[in-house]
């Protein structure tokens, strides 16, 4: 163990742990229960042509030179990225779960670190999650990121399925991850991934936003923003929708209207949608209560049936199920280490929080499991913890002391470079 490391041995430095993913990254201190703030995967960027000092311009590094070439100006996090602009261009920095647009990305960690952390980044360890199929390229690339430009005083990198897992109390488990853009079924074994039994499919929150969204508009129901409403009436369901529109700037693009739209199909999704326990079958569906929503402009609906229809999408079979996804993992495992998956199977991400999802996903593994198998499901109750399980799995093992040695140091990624990090970070 290097003398680097004896500097972070004990709890008076608080490690930072940062979780990205495609719909929001989190982050926060170590030791504690829930990350310090959610940021937007999102950055708002539009023209540098506004004198006031209002808007977060995000060059909160002190230590950067201003660049005067670039006439862009940055939006980060809700408060800023909600407000309608001219000009302002909605883009991620993630692409299939992993780290895309690198500028986007230092954008966000500046903001992170000047007002949720309000702290100096070379007075903290940083524990990031990686997506478990993320490439050397990247990895190295993020190492050399914040030991070069936030001189961190160490870093360590861990798959977000072992700490999903870990957050879980389980060193063994089968993750079963759906979020934004994908969900993925993981196994972890003794703290490691089996890379070899990864398999993911592109059914995720997005996909049902787009969904929530078609069905809507094919039952012609005025799906105006929030942003656009000034004022509005309450109105008789199924009466139209009676409100005033806002007065908005000109030459809004259709990649924030869209990005909008999407927030408003994310909440549609979490206060409508239910998964039932057995194949979608319309007139056990029928039967089940309706759910009411109203939607921003006033109009009010009761939804029936089709709200289980639109979560079924999720364990379709001829688009790899989560069921699927699942048993085609285990399957791709060695058979000694079957048994011990389907014994801890670990439900996370923020998409298995639709009602029935761990339900569905059991009967659906029960079904496909060997029949002495013991399957075991299991998934916290609380949505914080489903959602921000890797997170919290973060949080855990970076306060833990028998990890303390593990880091890598700054001194150590002087001497060997960034290489450093697929040497110590498995």
């Amino acid at each position: 163990m290097s003398t680097g490391n004896m500097l972070y041995g004990g709890d008076e430095i608080g490690a930072l742990v940062f979780d990205p993913g495609h719909h929001s990254l989190r982050v926060g201190y170590a030791q504690e229960d829930t990350p310090k703030a959610e940021i937007p995967s999102v950055v708002g960027v539009g023209p540098n042509d506004s004198p006031t000092n209002m808007d977060l311009e995000t060059k909160t590094d002190n230590n950067i030179t201003p660049n005067h070439a670039d006439t862009r100006k940055y939006y980060v996090d809700t408060t800023y990225v909600n407000v309608p602009r001219s000009n302002m261009e909605i883009q991620s920095y993630m692409k299939d779960g992993m780290i895309d647009n690198w500028d986007l990305f230092e954008k966000v960690i500046d903001y992170a670190y000047a007002k949720v952390i309000q702290s100096e980044p070379e007075y903290h360890p940083v524990l990031f999650s990686e997506a478990s199929w993320n490439v050397r390229n990247n990895r190295e690339k993020l190492t050399e990121l914040m030991f070069e430009k936030y001189n961190v005083p160490a870093f360590f990198l861990v798959k977000n399925s072992v700490l999903a897992a870990f957050a879980s109390g389980r060193a063994t488990a089968l993750v079963v991850d759906s979020g934004a853009t994908h969900t993925s079924a993981v196994p972890v074994h003794e703290g490691y991934v089996l890379s070899q039994a990864v398999v993911k499919s592109p059914l995720g929150g997005d996909y049902l936003s787009l969904q929530c969204r078609t069905l809507l508009e094919k039952q012609n129901i005025d799906l105006t923003p929030v942003y656009k409403i000034a004022s509005k009436d309450v109105v008789k369901e199924r009466d139209a929708a009676r409100f005033v529109t806002r007065n908005l700037p000109e030459n809004l693009t259709t990649s924030w209207q869209n990005y909008m739209v999407k927030l408003m199909m994310q909440d549609f999704q979490v206060n409508v949608l239910q998964v039932l326990e057995n194949p979608y079958d319309e007139r056990v569906a029928s039967q089940i209560p309706t759910v009411h929503y109203e939607f921003p402009n006033g109009y009010h609906q009761e939804f029936g049936s089709e709200r289980f229809k639109l979560a079924e999408c999720l364990f379709d079979n001829a688009m790899l199920g989560a069921g699927q996804l699942a048993s085609t993992s285990v399957g791709m495992c060695d058979a000694d280490v079957r048994l011990s998956l389907y014994g801890s199977v670990v439900v996370t991400g923020g998409n298995t929080l639709l009602q029935g999802f761990p339900e569905r996903l059991n009967r659906d593994l029960q079904l496909r499991a060997p029949s002495n198998t013991r399957l075991k499901m299991i998934s916290a109750n609380g949505s914080v913890e489903r959602r921000f399980g890797a997170w919290i799995g973060g949080s855990i093992l970076a306060s833990i002391g028998t990890f303390q040695q593990m880091w890598i140091s700054s001194q150590e990624y002087e001497e060997s470079g960034k290489s450093q990090v697929e040497r110590k970070c498995p």
